[in-house]
């Protein structure tokens, strides 16, 4: 049970499977095919590609036919943070240590290249060596996850916060969309993979929800704490943009310990998985402690 080893081995199968499939849709010797590329081989931790492989290996599914859809939420994702970055959005310059796409291209390169991934993600689920049924299932979670129920819905709420002040209420809100919608899909794209039954599924969208709410809060925290560098993107632009954030709104300290609380909270959630959750057990405690 090293965790480490684990990690990687997880992440060797989503950076083998994004390679394969990039492959294939991102084939044109086009400028927007290498926009996309970049954008998508461009570092980071796969947090969320990482949680689909374990939870389905956990509920003993194949975890090399889970790939793809590992791989589709990894695109899904990247589209998003593309559109992050432009200038109608939070005008970031630099993202993973590098220019950010529009930077890197220019920002209509930028606009479609994010539009390519996104379709990319459900061409690849559309092909998974998975059943027709849990394919389906597949298509319709991410769907909903990325859509105006879910993360698109937070990044709206985003720049609405910017306009006006946000409560707790409405912060809780908006990052259940914005960032915990696309993770909760991970774990439940995993447990489609395994055609997990429904107790279990519950259980992990419970975690998977935790974690999501831990993970934003420590990027706010970092956002006030971290240096450039070290999180290899600006730092300081929620307070440049004025937005509403954890360590606004509860100080940093405060930010802190609701942080370990909704950890907590995430672990407690893995209760009824027993040993079988070590993984993900401290892949909570990892995301808490993460410093970049």
């Amino acid at each position: 049970m090293d965790y480490n080893a684990q990690y990687q081995a997880y992440l060797n199968t989503a950076e083998t499977a994004l390679a394969q499939q990039a492959d294939r849709c991102f084939n044109e010797r086009s400028r927007v095919c290498e926009a996309a590329r970049y954008s998508l081989f461009g570092g980071g931790k796969r947090v969320r590609a990482v949680l689909c492989l374990a939870v389905c290996d956990m509920l003993d599914g194949n975890r090399n036919a889970a790939a793809c859809y590992a791989a589709g939420v990894e695109m899904l994702h990247c589209y998003s943070l593309i559109h992050d970055d432009l200038p109608c959005m939070d005008n970031d310059d630099t993202r993973r240590g590098r220019p950010s796409c529009h930077r890197q291209y220019d920002e209509a390169t930028a606009l479609l290249a994010a539009d390519a991934l996104v379709t990319a993600a459900f061409e690849v689920i559309a092909n998974a060596p998975l059943s027709a049924e849990s394919r389906v299932r597949a298509a319709a979670c991410l769907a909903k996850a990325g859509g105006a129920r879910g993360m698109l819905y937070g990044q709206e709420l985003d720049k609405k916060y910017e306009q006006e002040k946000a409560g707790e209420e409405q912060l809780l809100a908006l990052h259940r969309h914005k960032t915990g919608a696309l993770i909760v899909a991970a774990a439940e794209l995993g447990c489609i993979a395994a055609d997990a039954p429904a107790d279990r599924k519950d259980a992990l969208n419970r975690y998977a929800a935790g974690i999501g709410l831990v993970f934003q809060i420590v990027d706010d925290i970092l956002d006030v704490t971290a240096t450039t560098e070290e999180l290899g993107k600006p730092v300081g632009s929620d307070e440049a943009n004025d937005k509403t954030t954890f360590v606004t709104l509860y100080g940093l300290g405060g930010a802190e310990e609701l942080a370990k609380q909704n950890n907590q909270d995430s672990l407690q959630a893995l209760d009824p998985l027993g040993a079988d959750g070590w993984f993900l057990r401290e892949l909570a405690q990892q995301l808490l402690q993460r410093r970049k």
